[in-house]
């Protein structure tokens, strides 16, 4: 069977079973194929989320090898890890005392925050999985966020390739489910009141980088 005939939900739980092992079994993996898939560029994807950030107390959502928190941290930024993976917990933990910074890690779920009312000016999440949207994640976002402060999701790329390789990874991100669908069409689900939701395209190297900011009033 050719790969254009494999079922597109055959294609996308495969990769949900895989990216779900590069976060626990395989995290030591994880910035290789990062690194891989994206041609070196994974890094400079996820600055589009953090230029968007207000100033102020951060908590990064899904904080994976500690990269982002690294950056923030050393810039003198306040910053917050949260993680479900005790792998990933791990790893940004190592890489953290490093660079000589206090950890400020928690392994939580996105859904059941464990922070105070208003306690953040700004929630990240980069390429999170379908999390993002749950309702119980975006309530506790609102609930945790100050007034004016914001929920900045890099939500995913669409390539823009000029060579063979680049063509090659390009159809791979769309049977994957990487690049996701027009963002003309991405609304807040319904009963989620209390944020106001933009999506923008914002170029990037090799690629359009699909950003949400979704702001409670």
């Amino acid at each position: 069977m050719k790969a254009s005939q494999i079922p597109a939900r055959t294609i996308y739980g495969a990769v949900r079973i895989v990216l779900a092992l590069l976060y626990t079994r395989f995290a030591w993996a994880y910035d290789a194929v990062a690194w891989l898939v994206s041609f070196g560029r994974w890094g400079e994807w996820q600055q589009v989320g953090m230029r968007a950030l207000p100033a102020g107390p951060v908590l990064e959502l899904g904080h994976g090898p500690g990269h982002l928190l690294r950056q923030r941290l050393l810039a003198g930024q306040p910053s917050i890890g949260l993680d479900r993976s005790p792998q990933m917990g791990r790893m940004a933990l190592r890489r953290l005392r490093k660079a000589q910074l206090a950890a400020r890690l928690v392994r939580a779920e996105a859904q059941a925050l464990p922070f105070a009312v208003e306690s953040f000016d700004g929630l990240l999440a980069a390429f999170p999985t379908e999390y993002i949207l749950d309702r119980r994640t975006l309530a506790e976002a609102r609930r945790v966020l100050r007034p004016g402060g914001a929920l900045v999701v890099v939500a995913g790329v669409h390539l823009t390739p000029h060579t063979l390789p680049e063509r090659l990874l390009e159809r791979l991100y769309r049977l994957t489910g990487e690049t996701p669908p027009s963002p003309d069409t991405w609304t807040l689900p319904g009963d989620v009141d209390g944020l106001q939701l933009q999506v923008e395209t914002v170029e990037a190297p090799g690629a359009l980088v699909y950003r949400l900011t979704a702001t409670k009033h």
